[in-house]
């Protein structure tokens, strides 16, 4: 799968480097794609790019209607590249989940890396339930799910700290 879509790749930089593109050849190359491929988002883009492709292969095409074939032809491109170009790191692996207390301080928009005073959890609280109150116009859900953050957050301060054993 790989070789064919570096291929179609190739073609299609053939076609959209040129001044004037082949559209026939384009029309070609999108019937292809659209009957090919394995990926769906390239086989949608292709086949979406059909009608407006074959409409400017006329010889007699307005210029709009080439634009909006040189367009699709563009977004097939995109597509092509997305799908071609190596990624590297992490950005495939699963999203870290939040836990509780990470969760409320995100709520009130505190800081993740250090303890939080309660007068500092108290402002934050306080300038976010001003807006979120259902009396200023607010839901009353998210009100209550400020409060529960805040709640949340001063009892983990009001906690004492555990005691370290070495192992």
């Amino acid at each position: 799968m790989e070789r064919r879509l570096s291929e179609w790749k190739a073609e299609l930089e053939r076609i959209w480097a040129s001044h004037a593109p082949d559209f026939a050849e384009a029309v070609r190359l999108a019937q292809q794609i659209a009957g090919a491929s394995e990926e769906e988002t390239l086989r949608h883009a292709a086949s979406q790019a059909l009608p407006i492709l074959r409409s400017a292969a006329h010889p007699d095409a307005e210029h709009a209607t080439r634009d909006a074939a040189r367009r699709r032809l563009g977004v097939i491109r995109e597509v092509l590249s997305a799908l071609t170009t190596p990624q590297f790191g992490k950005r495939m692996t699963a999203l870290k989940t939040l836990t509780p207390e990470e969760r409320s301080r995100e709520l009130l928009g505190l800081p993740l890396g250090r303890r939080l005073t309660e007068r500092e959890i108290h402002r934050a609280y306080k300038l976010l339930a001003k807006q979120a109150h259902p009396d200023a116009g607010g839901n009353a859900e998210a009100f209550l799910e400020l409060a529960a953050a805040q709640e949340a957050l001063l009892n983990e301060r009001r906690k004492p700290p555990r005691p370290y054993r070495a192992s």
